[in-house]
């Protein structure tokens, strides 16, 4: 399985009790998904390996206590802090203006008046704002991911409507022609 094809859905945390179980915080918004794991990969040495799961429950709402198939002392400690993820395929497919961040990387955006304000080439999820990053013409784009302000998404056309506050476009586009 390589990472391309998967998404990431949480992390070892550490060892719980002493019957070789382990905690799995998942880093979601919908842990209900999540009910019935029959296996994950884990990113061991750069690669996703494999692991079955015996038994699980929950511990909290978005933790899992898990236990490993024929797991051995040493498999137990190898998978504390590592990356838990799983295939694409296994995602619930999303409708109308819901959308996963890794299905919209090279959609176009454009504003309420069909104006093209870039194609969306990496989104940031690592700060309280999310926000999408965009190349617009060789220059970068920085819009911030508000469910208010998306009108539509096309999955066919690849494209984001989304209703854009005046002027924000124009703080990118200025910048770039003054340090020009």
């Amino acid at each position: 399985m390589n990472k391309k094809d998967c998404y990431f859905l949480g992390k070892i945390t550490r060892k719980h009790g002493l019957q070789g179980n382990v905690i799995l915080k998942l880093d979601t918004d919908q842990p209900e998904y999540y009910n019935r794991l029959e296996g994950i990969f884990l990113e061991v040495n750069g690669l996703l390996v494999p692991f079955f799961i015996e038994k699980q429950q929950w511990s909290k709402q978005d933790t899992k206590i898990i236990s490993f198939k024929n797991a051995s002392e040493a498999m137990v400690e190898q998978s504390i802090g590592k990356n838990v993820f799983l295939p694409l395929s296994t995602l619930p497919i999303l409708t109308g203006k819901q959308f996963y961040y890794h299905e919209v990387i090279g959609y176009t955006i454009v504003d309420d008046e069909n104006t093209n304000c870039g194609i969306i080439k990496e989104i940031n999820d690592q700060s309280a704002q999310h926000y999408f990053i965009l190349n617009l013409d060789g220059k970068e784009v920085v819009v911030p991911i508000i469910k208010d302000w998306i009108m539509d998404l096309d999955r066919e056309k690849k494209c984001i409507k989304m209703q854009l506050p005046d002027g924000l476009l124009d703080v990118f586009l200025t910048k770039a022609v003054k340090d020009e």
